[in-house]
């Protein structure tokens, strides 16, 4: 169930994620009684295809420490109210990192079982951020993950993993590594994979490395020449 006190409380204590910039496709209403229109007007729908009128209410759907989870009322393009669901930073949290490790001419890829997909995929270190300054994250996750040492960043630029659900921003860097170590088993992590740049590539091209963020970082670094 949506808390709608504690969405408007929201909505005034962080004003910048409310925005609604000029032209706005789906714009954010904050007024009661639009918010209990769209509402209204979602249930309808909702009930006519047999789903719960309860997913129509608005506010706060889900909230801890890692993800906040917002259904918001809005007006859409064409003037029909309706809701849209979206999940922001909680407040407090920094921009999470993703780093492309290289490591004598060897990417250092980690084998990472994921609960979501309930698969071992190939990626890159990543995590969290735990610091404003973005490159000490990196090099956190750095360390724990593989051990890493001796380590040179390069910043890559930020990007939003997707923004067809979520406004949280990732920083991406890629890394010069000396020497590394062990994996970090409690995370799901059990070896590190020193791949040669050119099998990378090649594994990347017969869609063997499906992870979006190691895709993404693999670009960027490209695009830059660091690989």
């Amino acid at each position: 169930m949506s808390d709608l006190p504690a969405y408007l409380a929201l909505a005034s204590s962080r004003p910048e994620l409310f925005r609604n910039p000029p032209g706005a496709a789906f714009e954010i209403l904050l007024e009661e009684t639009e918010i209990h229109q769209a509402e209204d007007r979602m249930a309808g729908l909702l009930r006519q295809v047999g789903a719960p009128a309860e997913w129509a209410q608005v506010g706060v759907a889900f909230s801890d420490s890692f993800v906040l989870i917002l259904r918001d009322a809005v007006r859409f393009a064409d003037g029909s109210l309706g809701t849209y669901l979206r999940s922001v930073p909680p407040e407090g949290s920094f921009p999470g990192v993703v780093v492309l490790p290289i490591w004598q001419g060897h990417v250092l890829l980690v084998r990472h079982f994921r609960h979501a997909t309930r698969e071992w995929h190939l990626e890159l270190p990543r995590g969290f951020g735990t610091d404003p300054e973005t490159s000490q994250s990196a090099r956190r996750e750095l360390a724990e993950e593989i051990g890493a040492a001796e380590i040179q960043l390069s910043e890559l630029g930020e990007a939003y993993p997707d923004t067809g659900i979520g406004s949280s921003r990732v920083a991406f860097f890629a890394a010069a590594i000396g020497s590394f170590g062990q994996p970090e088993k409690l995370e799901g992590i059990t070896d590190i994979v020193p791949t040669p740049v050119a099998e990378f590539e090649r594994m990347i091209r017969d869609g063997e490395l499906t992870d979006g963020f190691l895709l993404a970082a693999y670009g960027m670094a490209k695009a830059r020449n660091l690989i």
